[in-house]
């Protein structure tokens, strides 16, 4: 899925974070000021379109048409 659209996540960004966090299962940061980018655009540089790669959003309220998100469902 990775290199159609940036992932717009829920998580809040924080700059250093994962230098701090816990090793397994880091949950972000409780509060921010911008929101966590996932996955890299078809309008970026060779080396984001992949899963691992994060960026932040300008502010949960900015829009564009490289960023999108995923809907997901707990099957029974």
């Amino acid at each position: 899925m990775a290199g159609n659209d940036f992932e717009w996540c829920g998580d809040w960004y924080g700059f250093d974070y994962f230098s701090k966090s816990p090793a397994k299962n880091p949950l972000g940061p409780d509060t921010g000021q911008y929101r966590v980018l996932r996955g890299g655009s078809y309008t970026d540089n060779i080396r984001s379109p992949r899963v691992a790669y994060r960026s932040l959003n300008l502010a949960p309220t900015y829009r564009n048409t490289n960023i999108g998100f995923r809907c997901v469902a707990d099957l029974p």
